[in-house]
């Protein structure tokens, strides 16, 4: 199968600490991979080396035939400023960003996509309200029309179902079904382990060290949890090293 990520010996951190160490792992292309650990395991971490806001200490990330224009990315909500004033149309037109770039116009066929993408996550007659006047439910469906403007071949989501209702969950997973199907790779940063077993075929459990990566049921043990909380909570052997580094 064609991979659609390879991590090489991957090694991130910050300010020359490392919170994920040695990473070797494929994501096939096509894929639905859930990314799961403990807290402080390096899950988000492991994203932002993927859309390349974070370098590699060491190793590397190898996109697989895609180049990084080609990469949706959704972050937590709690690293986006709701109270910029912007509109509901106008954030999701920014998922228009690599067709029309930062100041292109937005002509009539591109109006009709932006209100097809607010329709599709449930949100028509909203398209005028400031993101600061949206619910939590409401502010995650907006980002997950932009994903949808961007048509992007790899998807990457931070905690994607945190703090939303069980309704807005089961719409957005249907998107998240949406793009698979249509062949798309999606990894999603989740805690939720009965969303990943019943959602989700793969999955990728991190604890600043690759613990499993595989079929869900096979990675999602008791086994493989408890490796992993007694992982992250052990000392880290190298943040000595770099901190001696760095001196």
């Amino acid at each position: 199968m064609t991979a659609a990520l390879k991590f090489r010996n991957l090694t991130l951190g910050y300010d020359r600490h490392p919170v994920i160490h040695h990473l070797e792992a494929e994501i096939a292309e096509g894929s639905l991979t859930a990314i799961v650990g403990p807290n402080g395991a390096g899950k988000s971490t492991l994203l932002k080396g993927v859309i390349g806001t974070l370098a590699p200490l060491e190793g590397g990330v190898a996109l697989g035939g895609i180049s990084r224009d080609d990469i949706a990315y959704l972050p937590q909500q709690s690293d986006i400023d709701r109270s910029f004033p912007i509109s509901v149309r106008d954030l999701v037109a920014m998922g228009l960003w690599r067709e029309i770039g930062p100041f292109g116009p937005v002509r009539a066929h591109h109006r009709d996509r932006i209100a097809a993408a607010i329709l599709a996550v449930g949100l028509t007659g909203f398209e005028d309200r400031p993101i600061g006047a949206l619910s939590g439910g409401q502010m995650q469906r907006v980002l997950f029309a932009l994903l949808l403007l961007q048509e992007a071949r790899l998807v990457l989501l931070d905690e994607p179902f945190t703090a939303i209702d069980a309704r807005t969950m089961a719409d957005l997973l249907d998107l998240v079904r949406r793009w698979h199907d249509e062949g798309r790779t999606v990894l999603a940063v989740l805690h939720d382990f009965e969303t990943v077993r019943a959602h989700f075929p793969q999955t990728l459990m991190l604890a600043r060290e690759l613990v499993a990566h595989g079929p869900t049921a096979t990675v999602l043990t008791a086994e493989n949890q408890l490796r992993a909380r007694t992982m992250a909570e052990a000392p880290d052997p190298e943040a000595g090293i770099c901190e001696r580094g760095a001196a």
